[in-house]
């Protein structure tokens, strides 16, 4: 199974994004949502980690599949670097790299559950049950 990029969901602070997410969720099958843990190097949480973590359990909270925290340290240098390979520069590929990145974390973790059995990252518990 290979990680490929679909789409750049815009967050909103209306729900429309988690909305949008559900959406490709029905329209594409998906069993699980993967989202990245931007954590520093040193692997201490930032405000980005927090942001992360929120949009996490927005997404738990309301979507019929589970959603799984993945550590994403590194995932834009690596697609930077496959970017590079490609003959691309930083500065004509600024719109995709956070797709390539998202492809890098979600093929690490497929990888990770392929290679160990078990399902990569950390679960987000649903607080409120409730679905979109």
């Amino acid at each position: 199974m290979l990680a490929t990029p679909l789409e750049t969901v815009q967050r909103s602070v209306d729900g429309a994004d988690v909305v949008h997410i559900g959406s490709l969720i029905t329209e594409h099958d998906a069993i699980e949502v993967i989202v990245g843990l931007p954590l520093s190097l040193s692997g201490a949480h930032t405000a980005s980690t927090d942001d992360a973590l929120d949009f996490a359990q927005r997404l738990a909270d309301r979507l019929d599949v589970p959603v799984r925290m993945i550590d994403e340290r590194l995932s834009t240098v690596s697609a930077q670097s496959a970017m590079r390979a490609s003959g691309r520069t930083t500065k004509n590929s600024r719109s995709v790299i956070d797709q390539a990145a998202a492809t890098v974390i979600l093929q690490q973790a497929l990888d990770v559950e392929r290679t160990s059995g078990q399902p990569p990252g950390t679960l987000v518990d649903p607080r409120s049950g409730t679905t979109s």
